[in-house]
């Protein structure tokens, strides 16, 4: 079973930056699909971000896109979500997700295997 961890996440203006971490707690997490979700409040949970093993594909949701960044280190079975300018609308529990393998519909929900707790991250006006 593999677990994961989110952190990072907390209050900041709008404008600024975060970055978000998913630290994993199996070895084989370099093999892992992985992405991240949010719920914003009252709404239902969406796609954000996904990266693939390597790292060499990344895909994005087209509000994120340009914003947003995903990298990972396989050697510390982490991956990152770099935050820039980010919005009020923002605003929601990210979730880190992952599954072994590789995926072509990345943005299900469905398709992981394995979810964090989520990270709060409220950026106010």
């Amino acid at each position: 079973q593999v677990q994961l961890v989110e952190s990072g996440g907390g209050l900041v203006q709008a404008g600024g930056s975060l970055r978000l971490s998913c630290a994993a707690s199996d070895r084989t997490f370099s093999n892992f699909f992985v992405a991240w979700f949010r719920r914003a409040p009252g709404k239902e949970r969406e796609f954000v971000a996904a990266i693939s093993w390597s790292g060499a594909r990344t895909h994005y949701a087209d509000s994120m896109k340009g914003r947003f960044t995903l990298s990972r280190d396989n050697a510390k079975n982490t991956v990152y979500l770099q935050m820039n300018s980010l919005k009020p609308e923002d605003t929601a529990v990210y979730y880190c997700a992952a599954r072994n393998g590789y995926l072509f519909d990345y943005n299900r929900e469905a398709r992981y295997d394995y979810w964090g707790q989520g990270t709060q991250v409220t950026v106010s006006s």
